[in-house]
């Protein structure tokens, strides 16, 4: 499948601003985002990008050029457990990051107002009723909880809900599946949060898993990472790699170290089918994602496949 495939809006240029840094009482520490943004047109939609564990807000650059290039607002916060922050595993807040996390996104969408001024010309530009939220890895975990999905306590039982109306769709790449007995001892004890549900997931919905991707977290095979997808309501789509492994081919950076399977066409595909979804999920007579699920299917020689329910 080539990016001729499909008609995309011609790339423009991108303005990128970081940190901007949002007040966060009881967080221990400021809130730092970078907001990228197309040069020009009006009622821009907007994605929020949660990072995979250490990571920061400049990782996943592949993605995020792609998305404001393309007429994406992208907003990624960098979370406490990123490496810049070196937070000791002894510190209180620790266990809970996995709701920080979450309340990191609703503050971005809290403050939009802020986030919109420190940008120079994105004044006024902003389709607040159309937003996404995406992630990947612990992010797509974090992001899946604003779709809808819960984190099931101790003593089982849906879990509480985290989820936020103002997100219209979703991205997950490479996200956790099912805990309990999914899991290995060690993130048995040590990630108690890798405990989900997503009964309740109820936004539209794009999965992205690997079938190369053996997580060291699961017992299971890589299908783990499908769970979103089948154990969610319908109105999800699930993108299978071929070959894929939990970088998905490179989309956490430009020639990053922690990529295992690099491979610029797979990276080129996420690109442009996550920009064909939500163009779709959030302008429901854009014909970007019927388009562009055609074209994989009718590839000679398809780097995944497209399912949707």
């Amino acid at each position: 499948m080539a990016m001729t495939d499909v008609s995309i809006n011609a790339p423009t240029s991108v303005v990128s601003v970081k940190p901007i840094v949002l007040s966060s009482p009881g967080r221990g520490e400021d809130l730092h985002v970078r907001v990228s943004a197309p040069a020009i047109g009006r009622e821009l939609p907007l994605i929020v990008f949660s990072h995979g564990f250490g990571l920061s807000l400049d990782s996943y650059s592949p993605l995020v050029d792609f998305w404001a290039a393309h007429g994406f607002v992208v907003m990624q916060p960098t979370h406490l457990d990123s490496r810049t922050l070196s937070l000791p595993p002894d510190d209180p807040r620790t266990p809970l990051i996995w709701r920080f996390r979450i309340e990191d996104m609703k503050r971005i969408l809290d403050q939009l107002d802020q986030l919109e001024a420190s940008v120079p010309g994105l004044s006024g530009r902003l389709d607040r009723s159309r937003i996404a939220a995406a992630g990947h890895s612990w992010g797509g975990q974090t992001a899946s909880m604003l779709l809808g999905a819960r984190v099931k306590g101790p003593e089982g039982g849906t879990g509480e809900d985290l989820s936020d109306s103002r997100i219209k769709a979703g991205v997950l790449l490479a996200t956790p599946g099912l805990g309990g007995a999914d899991l290995t001892p060690f993130a048995a004890e040590h990630f108690s949060f890798m405990n989900p549900s997503f009964a309740d997931m109820n936004t539209p919905t794009l999965v992205i898993a690997g079938d190369h991707d053996q997580s060291p977290l699961s017992v299971r095979g890589p299908d783990w990472f499908t769970d979103p997808y089948f154990l969610s309501p319908g109105g999800k789509s699930l993108l299978t790699l071929f070959g894929a492994e939990h970088s998905l081919g490179g989309i956490t950076g430009y020639n990053v170290t922690e990529t295992m399977d690099e491979n610029p066409e797979r990276v080129a595909l996420i690109q442009q089918l996550t920009w064909a979804y939500l163009r779709t999920a959030l302008y429901p007579e854009d014909s970007s994602w019927k388009a562009s699920r055609k074209a994989l299917m009718e590839s000679p020689n398809p780097l995944g496949r497209i399912e949707s329910r």
